[in-house]
């Protein structure tokens, strides 16, 4: 089984050295010019000793750095994993239907000129929660003055083709429904997919205005969890996408849920500490970076004693 896992690094690192009961490839992180990549398959783990890669389990390697045909390859050899779950997530028998729907007739930008007394709150409401004008630029962001979503500032989703297929219509005037949305199946929509890049760190929040302080290649959930039928979870797994989950903080059953999933697929995963806050859209910008930074890093080895440290 050695030499077959061999021909599969080869095929995605190039070639080898061995030394001992490691091999040395070249280092596809820090791209160092001399092998310096360890890779100890006896122990399922490696490590570069210029840049400090390192982990348990080489299948996150494979995973990460190699082709479709080198995950399911190296898969067949790793009885943790389960590669029927794998094939029927990234090669469904049937494209699924992605919805699209159309921005209420009222629907009115922020970005655009005018001093209506509906614009002012608006954006007064936009500035109360910590954002602004460049935050109202990049969502695109808009209100409804007048007609089934008067007074209520407006999200618009878009999918990877540019059209729209969700929007959030939040009310900033003291109405007791705080969000109308479209009435769609929401389990193939990617909230603005348009602006996601999956080939980098994507951060996991609950709601969209969460989203806004999380930064840039963040989504949210839309207050569903992560299920095995989503598009999201599909477009995760398929690009082998380093995860954020930043959560609310009432909601560590749901996180626990969503990161054993993810384990399935040997992800990359990272939780977010949110205590002392009622969701991420109540930090500042700066306090969630600094978050983010201090992410505990949750893997199969540790999973375990963090599941039983929240119980």
């Amino acid at each position: 089984m050695q030499a077959e896992k061999l021909k599969i690094l080869k095929n995605v690192f190039g070639d080898y050295r061995a030394t001992g009961n490691e091999f040395l490839f070249f280092c596809p992180r820090c791209k160092h010019h001399k092998l310096k990549l360890s890779v100890n398959i006896a122990k399922d783990c490696y490590k570069c000793w210029v840049c400090s890669y390192s982990g348990i389990g080489i299948r996150r390697l494979v995973q990460r750095h190699g082709n479709y045909e080198d995950k399911r390859s190296w898969s067949e050899f790793d009885s943790k994993f389960n590669i029927s779950e794998f094939e029927k997530l990234l090669c469904p028998e049937e494209e699924d239907h992605e919805p699209t729907v159309s921005l209420p007739a009222e629907f009115k930008s922020l970005v655009s000129s005018g001093g209506s007394y509906a614009r002012v709150r608006a954006k007064n409401y936009l500035y109360r929660r910590g954002l602004d004008d460049k935050d109202i630029i990049k969502w695109k962001i808009g209100y409804c003055g007048t007609g089934q979503y008067e007074n209520r500032v407006v999200v618009p989703s878009f999918n990877g083709d540019g059209h729209t297929n969700f929007f959030i219509a939040r009310s900033y005037a003291a109405d007791w429904r705080r969000y109308m949305n479209p009435r769609v199946a929401r389990n193939n929509i990617i909230f603005n997919e348009l602006f996601l890049d999956f080939a980098t760190d994507l951060v996991i929040v609950e709601g969209v205005f969460d989203a806004m302080k999380a930064g840039l290649n963040s989504v949210p959930l839309l207050g569903s969890t992560l299920s095995i039928k989503s598009k999201l979870l599909k477009q995760i797994v398929k690009y082998d996408t380093p995860i954020y989950l930043a959560l609310d903080s009432d909601a560590e059953r749901k996180s626990i849920d969503i990161i054993k999933e993810l384990l399935k697929y040997g992800l990359e995963i990272y939780k977010v500490n949110t205590g002392g806050y009622a969701d991420v859209g109540e930090m500042s910008k700066e306090v969630f970076q600094k978050r983010k930074q201090e992410a505990l890093l949750i893997n199969s080895s540790n999973f375990l004693s963090y599941q039983l440290s929240r119980v």
